[in-house]
């Protein structure tokens, strides 16, 4: 068991269609027959919605009924999820589990989002007349003298930035401005914050696209235009950028046939998975697994034991020196 008597959280990831929830049930009956209670957090970003279930490949009513599971329908599409409030949600509900003697099983592709459960990240708020006032000098001063102030406040964040970018340039110094600290001081790190064991499901890449195939048509098969249909005057702005909701939405204002909108829901399925893979291939810690591996479950429950042994610390100590650079990107 980990140093603080609490069992450590199994966080599963890896690419849209890889087996995450399946293999997330399994190591929770496989410590059930244990005698250990598990039950799951979702930590996927669309699956919080109320009534999105087919396009976001949503747990079926069978496997929620297997395990118990949280932070599924928590939100209406037209309430806002963001990756800091689910930050709260998240700690709250593991530190609920973990009082109770439970081990949280955190499922999900969300890369940030899993990582913001039990990473060390923060997230400085943002400050619209900040913003505002930083935007007005990036078209009157020119992106370029914004960039040098920032060098000369935070050379770390400059050195890892792209002058080209100033999104990028105003947001760090908006952080920089709202917190009175370098905006390189809340860039996320590879240091867990809650004792954790990330487990990462690989899979061939044509056996990737062919799952994605079968899901979206699938997809299809189980009436995901009609749920577009009934969700579409309730969908804000944040629930309609899951994916395939808004190429539905187009199909039915006719700008282009539902196959052509089920063949792009596919192409850019496929296109998400290369970017989940290529954001959780930089994280040191996650031990990956064949997601066909016929021993798949039991090699998943040697890690946790080893986890809960102590094994990683070593290995996950080195990662306190690695920073991921890209929250810039996403917290503009």
């Amino acid at each position: 068991m980990c140093a603080t008597d609490r069992p450590r959280v199994v966080s599963i990831v890896g690419p849209t269609a890889s087996g995450k929830t399946g293999l997330g049930i399994a190591i929770a009956r496989a410590l059930a027959e244990r005698g250990e209670r598990a039950e799951i957090v979702n930590a996927d970003a669309y699956q919080m919605y109320r009534g999105m279930d087919i396009g976001t490949a949503k747990p079926s009513p069978e496997e929620l009924a297997a395990v118990p599971h949280h932070l599924i329908d928590i939100v209406d599409p037209d309430d806002a999820m963001s990756v800091a409030r689910f930050q709260t949600l998240a700690r709250d509900c593991i530190a609920d589990l973990q009082s109770r003697g439970i081990r949280p099983i955190l499922v999900g592709g969300s890369g940030l989002y899993a990582r913001a459960a039990i990473d060390d990240i923060s997230f400085p708020g943002t400050d619209p007349d900040v913003r505002a006032q930083l935007e007005h000098r990036a078209e009157t001063e020119g992106p370029g003298i914004l960039f040098e102030e920032l060098r000369a406040k935070d050379p770390v964040a400059a050195s890892r930035m792209d002058p080209r970018n100033p999104r990028r340039t105003i947001r760090a110094l908006e952080v920089i401005a709202i917190t009175g600290r370098p905006y390189s001081a809340s860039l996320p790190r590879y240091r867990y914050v809650i004792p954790s064991v990330q487990i990462g499901l690989d899979l061939p890449r044509e056996e990737l696209d062919r799952r994605i195939d079968l899901r979206t048509a699938r997809m299809r098969e189980d009436g995901f235009v009609d749920e577009v249909r009934r969700l579409r005057p309730r969908l804000g702005a944040t629930a309609s950028r899951a994916l395939g909701y808004q190429q539905v939405i187009d199909a039915l204002d006719g700008l282009w046939s539902e196959n052509e909108a089920f063949a792009d829901i596919a192409q850019k399925t496929k296109r998400l998975a290369r970017k989940q893979m290529g954001w959780f291939g930089r994280d040191p810690r996650i031990h990956w697994l064949r997601a066909q591996n016929p021993d798949l479950v039991s090699n998943a429950m040697a890690v946790v034991d080893h986890a809960d042994a102590g094994d990683y610390d070593a290995i996950d100590a080195q990662a306190d020196a690695y920073t991921q650079h890209h929250l810039g990107d996403i917290a503009a």
